[in-house]
């Protein structure tokens, strides 16, 4: 038990700082809106190329991992993006677009092998029967992290367009001291001996049979597949809201960046406390009906921003973090239900559905950029991502 718990708080650690990385990325929107001159659309493939690497690199990973173990997976991928962020050294002196793609790309890759890893690590080490309140509880240092991000790192990036002392850009310093955080926990994971979970402890035997570094058959599991189609649309919805926060607060509201950067600070803690009150919720309630009902509520809060837009749409935002929360490591939870030595193919195939997040916002910014007199008409995008989400939580999830 003791053990479970060590490894459990390190793996809780890795959720806190893959949200810190992928958080930033709606201030690095902005921010790069003013240093490469981009418009709304343009921007938004900074998302692209953070979240391409998420559809790109989860089967070699899974393959990584099936070979050889979570750890190895955990500190190549810490160091990977530890990598990434050290490039923003040399970035800051090019300061081209392209650059900072790339660099999100690499970032990215390695947070993939975190999440490939971490996501199934915490569904397995531990009661099945608990599964989805533990990755909930997991995915609530995800909140911390992205409030974080959202309340004191977005304004640093934001209020310092100048360089620092060292002649460096706010941006870069906090992503090159990420990097360094990165390396510390890589080093950390190395010197800890954690448990090994049975589908990695049991040796193969002369009878058994060689087993596939990634198995495309769990896909034939109904509750797997539309648990891969629900991540899709969800991550693609959650993303088109978050990434276009700050460009909705300043471009369309017209607020201030200082104050556009206090409001999304609350609406990641509106996420955090979401997490943390869904987790308690869930000692109560079954997971897949709590799914349903916040997605129920997402779809009449984003009708809300479609009619209103201005502020009463940015109030209605708060709601829909609010109701965002639980609705990833629950789905997470259910797809990885019953699968056995598959959880690793199917972690995998679970996280490269987060690929919606390289589409579903691009259009979004699209509709909202061509359509500027009505630009909250874009929500309509999230909603039908939720309606998705819905059914997962109804019927989708069973297993057959």
């Amino acid at each position: 038990m003791k053990k479970n718990t060590l490894a459990l708080s390190l793996v809780f650690c890795l959720f806190f700082l893959w949200a810190i990385s992928s958080n930033l990325l709606p201030t690095m929107i902005r921010q790069l809106m003013k240093t490469c001159e981009l418009n709304t659309f343009e921007a938004s493939f900074t998302e692209s190329a953070y979240w391409l690497a998420y559809f790109v690199c989860p089967i070699p990973i899974a393959m990584y991992m099936k070979k050889y173990s979570y750890k190895s997976g955990i500190v190549l991928g810490l160091l990977l993006a530890a990598f990434g962020g050290l490039l923003f050294f040399p970035a800051a002196i090019i300061r081209e677009y392209w650059a900072y793609l790339c660099i999100f790309f690499i970032i990215a890759t390695g947070m993939c092998f975190l999440e490939t890893a971490a996501n199934p690590y915490v569904t397995v080490l531990g009661d099945a029967q608990t599964a989805p309140r533990r990755l909930n509880l997991a995915q609530s240092f995800n909140g911390l992290g992205a409030f974080i991000s959202a309340m004191f790192l977005s304004k640093a990036v934001l209020t310092s367009e100048q360089p620092t002392g060292d002649g460096l850009p706010a941006d870069s310093v906090v992503y090159i001291t990420l990097a360094f955080v990165l390396i510390a926990f890589a080093v950390l994971f190395m010197l800890v001996k954690l448990p090994r979970i049975q589908e990695e402890s049991q040796p193969s035997t002369l009878n058994s049979q060689p087993s596939t570094l990634i198995d495309f058959s769990v896909l034939r599991r109904p509750h797997l597949r539309w648990g891969v189609i629900a991540q899709f649309f969800y991550n693609g919805g959650q993303t088109a809201i978050n990434s276009l926060f700050l460009v909705y607060c300043c471009t369309y509201v017209g607020l201030p960046e200082t104050t556009a950067t206090t409001f999304f600070g609350f609406y990641m803690l509106a996420f955090l406390l979401g997490r943390w009150i869904g987790t308690l919720l869930m000692g109560r309630f079954r997971p897949q009906h709590m799914l349903v009902t916040y997605a129920v509520v997402n779809m009449g809060l984003c009708l809300v921003i479609m009619v209103f837009g201005g502020m009463v749409g940015l109030y209605a935002m708060l709601g829909v973090s609010f109701f965002m929360s639980i609705m990833y490591p629950t789905q997470f939870s259910l797809a990885l239900n019953g699968l056995g030595d598959q959880t690793k193919s199917g972690s995998a195939f679970l996280v490269m559905a987060i690929v919606g997040n390289a589409c579903l916002p691009q259009f979004t910014a699209y509709v909202m950029h061509t359509h500027a007199a009505i630009y909250q008409v874009a929500y309509v995008v999230p909603l039908i991502c939720f309606a998705f989400c819905a059914y997962y939580g109804w019927r989708g999830y069973v297993v057959r």
